[in-house]
């Protein structure tokens, strides 16, 4: 059907499928605790600046507005990621509605994206990740807007979309890069020979500027943090890792996608979209070879799951209405049915339960139990790293008041990695303690120049080794261990707090390098 032609939008239909989303997002938000990125997310809102070690610095702006806006609850921060799951969706209807489906089309697409454990698992949490694929949805949809319409103002629409999104997450350069290259491939080529692309790239480069400025004035310091998540979490993922997962991550949808993505480049009807498929295979093979996480691609299965619902509904476009729904509980309902294993529907110990019958009956589940150091654990990394936490402050809080006043004026909190300094941070007003200094991941970007300490309280996630280091290397007076998390489904179990008493040259020495060297990658 011509593009000018259409006799509707399904407007207020997709909108049933945003409310689907927000509603469910809203039943699991405030269960658990912070996860430990949202720690360290969150705390970047009391140093707001152009850029930081992991990410570039939109994540930091809305961590201000949604302190400011909502508060500090669990609830308070994952109300953004849930306005932002629930764009994606309204974007997916709105690109099936591009590729010339209908209710039934859209239904499909929108469904299987809600229940697809991948979708459902990362787009609850006030990380990066759910606000990326939002860009990287909206990209699409604009790219289309403007095939079919040839109308320029969706490229400068595009040029601000991924601006944007490179100033949330640096995939999108390379998304957007696959896309070009996909077009270029494709037949659609003449429609990228025009003054207005250009202006739509300087558009998105002015935007992207201000960071690619702090990155030079700071070292790149995406480039160390990118060798250091290899060497520390990639290296363990293996090119069959990622290709399994990216077969199992959406369950039951697979269907769905896979189709969407037959369709793009088979299809008559979707061959002005060809180019989609194309950038999914291109952005695939660069993720492959850069040892990626399953989750960078999941920006790229929207467009997918569009054209699965339009490809479906091509299929079955002369069938009744039973063997339609039959077909929408088939690539929904076995989904729903896995959803506490990636969003916590459910109170705790109901969800250990779910795990231990998964785990036990569902063996290619296992995998959603299965931690960055490849070993199966009682729950998800993601559950275990929302757990503790709490207990962390409680003991570091019980620690400084155990001191006396004079000793507290004298006295600094340290923490080995971001995911502890954040939680401190977070609980420091609730248990009475002072600001935590780490030179770990961002924290080393406003950590004091100088130790001027004479106490020290400790948080160690390395077994007690560095303890035995300070004092080897007479860098302390004496140490005494007032207590480690102990909760058994924590990841940082285990992990102790120290009270270190007289701190000698030595230790502010090696501090003082350290933040130096750090400063400088």
């Amino acid at each position: 059907m011509p593009y000018r032609n259409r006799k509707s939008t399904y407007v207020y239909f997709i909108l049933i499928f945003v409310f689907i989303k927000v509603v469910l997002n809203l039943f699991a938000i405030g269960h658990f605790g912070f996860h430990r990125d949202e720690f360290l997310h969150l705390v970047l809102a009391d140093h707001l600046d152009w850029g930081y070690k992991e990410v570039p610095p939109f994540i930091a702006l809305l961590a201000k507005l949604t302190i400011t806006l909502f508060g500090n609850s669990v609830f308070a921060a994952r109300i953004f990621p849930t306005i932002f799951a629930g764009l994606i969706i309204w974007f997916t209807g709105r690109i099936v509605v591009e590729f010339g489906g209908r209710r039934f089309a859209i239904t499909l697409a929108c469904l299987a994206l809600i229940f697809s454990p991948a979708f459902a698992a990362s787009d609850y949490l006030f990380q990066p990740v759910v606000f990326d694929q939002f860009w990287w949805v909206l990209t699409v949809w604009l790219f289309i807007k403007y095939l079919n319409t040839t109308d320029v103002r969706y490229l400068y629409w595009l040029g601000m979309t991924v601006g944007f999104g490179m100033l949330t997450k640096y995939t999108m350069l390379f998304f957007t890069v696959a896309l070009i290259i996909g077009v270029l491939i494709s037949k659609q080529r003449k429609l990228l020979f025009n003054r207005h692309i250009l202006g739509a790239m300087v558009l998105a480069m002015l935007i992207f500027l201000p960071n690619f400025i702090w990155q030079v004035t700071h070292h790149f310091p995406v480039i160390t943090h990118m060798k250091a998540l290899r060497a520390e979490q990639l290296d363990y993922i293996t090119t069959g890792d990622f290709i399994k997962q990216q077969l199992i991550v959406h369950g039951i949808a697979l269907f769905v996608w896979f189709t969407g993505f037959v369709f793009l480049i088979f299809s008559f009807k979707l061959r002005n979209f060809q180019f989609l498929a194309i950038a999914y295979v291109l952005i695939f093979i660069f993720l492959l070879e850069m040892d990626g996480k399953n989750y960078y691609l999941f920006g790229a299965y929207p467009m997918l799951f569009a054209a699965g619902g339009f490809g479906f509904e091509r299929w079955l476009k002369t069938s009744g209405y039973a063997l339609r729904t039959l077909t929408i509980a088939c690539f929904t309902i076995p989904n729903m049915l896995l959803l506490p294993l990636v969003l916590p529907i459910l109170p705790l110990q109901q969800t250990l339960t779910f795990f231990k019958f998964t785990g036990k009956n569902l063996p290619p589940f296992r995998f959603a139990m299965t931690w960055e150091d490849q070993k199966l654990h009682a729950t998800t990394q993601d559950y275990a790293d929302m757990l503790g936490w709490d207990e962390m402050a409680q003991k570091v809080g019980t620690a400084y008041n155990s001191l006396t006043p004079e000793q507290q004026k004298q006295t600094i909190v340290y923490a080995d990695n971001y995911g502890e300094a954040g939680a401190l941070h977070h609980y420091r007003k609730q248990y009475n303690y002072p600001d935590v200094v780490s030179l770990n991941s961002s924290f080393t970007l406003w950590a004091p120049d100088t130790l001027n300490c004479k106490y020290m309280i400790y948080v160690d996630d390395n077994g007690g080794e560095n303890i035995r280091q300070f004092v080897a290397g007479n860098m302390i007076g004496s140490y005494k261990k007032m207590g480690e998390v102990e909760y058994y489904l924590a990841r940082e179990k285990g992990t102790g707090i120290y009270l270190l008493t007289d701190i000698k040259f030595p230790l502010k020495e090696r501090y003082r390098k350290e933040l130096i060297r750090k400063r400088m990658e």
